[in-house]
């Protein structure tokens, strides 16, 4: 995925449908809002808990890798952290631009064969023995969306490492600032996102009561609002084992965080009708509260030296356990 894919729209409170030849607009009904919100949380939180605790193999495999090679592994440093809003906001522009000016269909069709190539590559990984020619392509369905992107989401989470708290603090500020600009200073996130037919963000009909696995009401989550947290959750998770305590503390505290700020989300949305920028509730709450927690159990240092793969010097740093400063403290 490319990071203009990555970094996805917000939940949109999409309430029209289309009847016959017009497009009348009918309201959701409060069961039909409840059944696809719901669905689209636990859509959401599946791939962030999976992933993380895959990230925590792939992390041990990438140590033995290195220990064999000498080879360091690719995570994200300081410069691509600040770097990536700027990156993601040419690409977001880009497809803009693109289905300004060319046809909406054409676009689409290039887009679906790319992320078919890409999502039955994910599938495949994370499920080997499922026979995907068993699933007919002839036409978009939002149940293979959802597919793919969860199968992205798992794999994003998985293998799109943080090394330290401090990158995954400037990612999501910076991210931050992204989302909130794009959505409420201008309309280019949500035309993209509406536009855009390709599994960037999951979707869920809220008619499904009424028109069943046909309905085309649909409420959208991007799967940047569920990739950028979940790394950082996954980080978290990797720290938790590093201390050796059998504590998943920080990990369980921010993954319940991230549910309790995609609930805000949504009901603000529908207190302003608006669509909302997932990561203005979302970033404060998964920075906010592990860094909170830390403050207070005095935990704040070992998080904040904390990395996945620290750099040469500091594995040379003499360490409280050396004999030097053993010494020293019998002095």
């Amino acid at each position: 995925m490319s990071s203009g894919d990555v970094v996805g729209a917000s939940v949109d409170g999409m309430n029209s449908t289309e009847a016959g030849n017009e497009n009348v607009k009918i309201p959701a009904t409060a069961e039909g809002m409840a059944i696809a919100y719901a669905s689209l949380i636990i859509m959401a939180l599946f791939p962030i808990f999976l992933g993380s605790v895959r990230s925590v193999k792939h992390h041990k495999e990438q140590k033995q890798q290195h220990k064999e090679t000498g080879e360091k592994p690719d995570t994200l440093s300081l410069k691509d952290a600040a770097m990536f809003p700027f990156v993601a906001s040419l690409a977001l522009f880009a497809l803009y631009i693109f289905f300004k000016i060319f046809s909406k269909d054409q676009i689409n069709l290039l887009l679906t064969g790319y992320f078919f190539v890409l999502g039955v590559l994910a599938l495949c990984r994370l499920a080997r023995y499922l026979i995907l020619d068993r699933i007919h392509f002839h036409f978009i369905h939002w149940l293979v969306n959802n597919l793919f992107g969860i199968a992205f989401s798992i794999s994003g989470v998985e293998m799109f490492h943080l090394n330290n708290v401090v990158t995954g603090c400037i990612l999501l500020c910076g991210l931050f600032v992204y989302d909130i600009f794009w959505v409420f200073g201008t309309n280019v996130m949500v035309t993209v996102a509406k536009s855009f037919e390709a599994p960037i963000k999951l979707v869920f009909p809220q008619d499904l009561l009424e028109h069943g696995l046909s309905g085309k009401n649909f409420a959208m989550l991007g799967l940047g609002d569920i990739v950028i947290p979940g790394i950082f959750i996954a980080l978290l998770l990797r720290f938790d084992n590093s201390r050796k305590k059998n504590s998943k503390l920080y990990f369980y505290t921010t993954f319940i965080a991230y549910l309790a700020g995609l609930i805000l989300t949504i009901f603000v949305m529908h207190m302003f009708k608006h669509a909302q920028p997932a990561l203005l509730y979302l970033v404060p709450s998964c920075l906010g509260t592990p860094l909170l927690l830390a403050l207070i159990r005095g935990d704040i240092g070992a998080m904040f030296k904390y990395e996945d793969h620290p750099s040469e010097e500091e594995k040379k740093k003499p360490t409280n356990k050396s004999p030097k400063n053993k010494a020293k403290k019998a002095k």
